[in-house]
């Protein structure tokens, strides 16, 4: 339910438009702090996409560096002054990885992530094409994958639950590619990730047979990666000196934290706290971020049309995938039309209060994807706008 302090300072702003509750954000800092047990948060840049909000999470004493999503934005967040950069992801962008090569201070505090020895071909290719660059090296981190595989030694990959990364999955192939760093002049092997999207990323409450289904496969894949993170993490540390062990992720910092194999945690979205993660049971942080849209039409009895609203979430496509309707109750998508790209019409007695220019809160299913839809957000305090974060969109920034 969205307050009545919220929807009064909105009153009257044009809309569309998007707005962050700053208070429900900082009450997320420090729920997620909680729950990180004494371990620091790495702050996940992607699930929020918002300069003035990641500076804002940084300066919370829980967080230290962050986790961003490709090399210009690595590169953007270096030039804004923040320090301690691991890009999650890989990347084949030369002219980036040239820029951040080239320059001195980006390279020593960004860490580029590789899970296979195309991608040191990559960046020796542009290493070796940079004069300036001279002896310095490139950190480096390990992308392990940790999904889960019933009974993988009988099936293989064929039951793979959990996101398809890095082919890096045991001991063996972790200290072979690890190696391959350490034999290569220009590389600093300093980190490993895992991420665990089955236990981080998948929603687990409700009393249908998936959702117990989804509680067992979970308790299984905690149990399993526990003991495979443990056995790879130490084989890798007999042929490098580790700075950190990255994993987690919002869903899962309960069994993530005191498994005991991690030096940190990655988190984000759950300062957003998206229509996602109300199907989580063992966490409920409070929903900080919204898009307002008016009503436009009154097409008939019980039905009321909303300006735009087509948000839909990456993903496999379902209804989980479209915004939560979060002011005011009792409205519901039309099954024929859904979210659209210029109205959405919406039904159920929830219409029957509303009026030509009245706004409807919803809330988008991912954090950082509803931030690619506006230049900015309205940051509402105590029951008043106190200021406008720009987001990367608005900053011209591309991902």
């Amino acid at each position: 339910m969205v307050s009545s302090g919220l929807r009064r300072a909105l009153k009257g702003t044009c809309a569309p438009t998007a707005v962050v509750d700053l208070d429900a954000f900082d009450e997320n800092l420090d729920a997620l702090a909680q729950r990180a047990r004494g371990l620091p948060i790495r702050l996940a840049t992607k699930s929020l996409r918002v300069p003035a909000a990641i500076d804002r999470a940084l300066a919370h004493p829980a967080y230290s560096g962050v986790l961003a999503f490709s090399v210009p934005e690595a590169l953007s967040l270096h030039a804004r002054g923040v320090r301690d950069i691991v890009i999650g992801y890989p990347s084949l962008d030369r002219p980036a990885l040239t820029r951040m090569v080239a320059e001195a201070g980006a390279r020593s505090n960004i860490t580029v992530m590789i899970d296979s020895v195309d991608h040191l071909d990559i960046i020796d290719d542009v290493r070796r094409s940079l004069a300036e660059a001279g002896a310095a090296s490139v950190r480096v981190c390990i992308d392990v994958d940790s999904s889960f595989r019933p009974a993988e030694s009988w099936l293989g990959d064929r039951v793979h639950i959990g996101a398809r990364r890095s082919p890096i999955r045991d001991g063996r192939a972790a200290v072979a590619l690890a190696r391959q760093v350490a034999a290569r002049p220009g590389f600093d092997l300093v980190g490993m990730m895992f991420y665990e999207g089955q236990i981080a990323g998948t929603a687990d409450a409700g009393r249908t047979a998936r959702q117990a289904i989804v509680r067992l496969m979970q308790r299984a894949s905690i149990a399993e990666l526990a003991e495979r993170r443990a056995a790879v993490i130490a084989a890798v540390r007999e042929v490098a000196d580790l700075e950190f062990v990255n994993g987690g992720g919002t869903g899962s910092f309960e069994s993530s934290s005191v498994e005991g194999t991690l030096t940190e945690l990655a988190a984000g979205s759950g300062l957003f706290s998206p229509g996602l993660f109300d199907g989580y049971t063992h966490f409920r942080h409070r929903p900080a971020a919204y898009f307002v849209t008016p009503v436009v039409r009154r097409p008939g009895p019980g039905w009321v049309t909303v300006f735009k609203g087509g948000f839909i979430a990456s993903g496999v496509p379902g209804p989980d995938r479209l915004p939560t309707i979060a002011w005011p109750p009792g409205l519901e998508y039309s099954g024929l039309e859904g979210p659209g790209e210029v109205q959405t019409p919406l039904t159920g007695p929830g219409t029957d209060s509303l009026r030509i220019g009245d706004l409807v809160w919803f809330r988008h299913a991912k954090a950082g994807e509803l931030a690619e839809h506006f230049n900015d957000f309205q940051i509402v305090s105590q029951g008043r706008i106190r200021d406008a974060w720009t987001t990367y969109r608005g900053e011209g920034l591309v991902l």
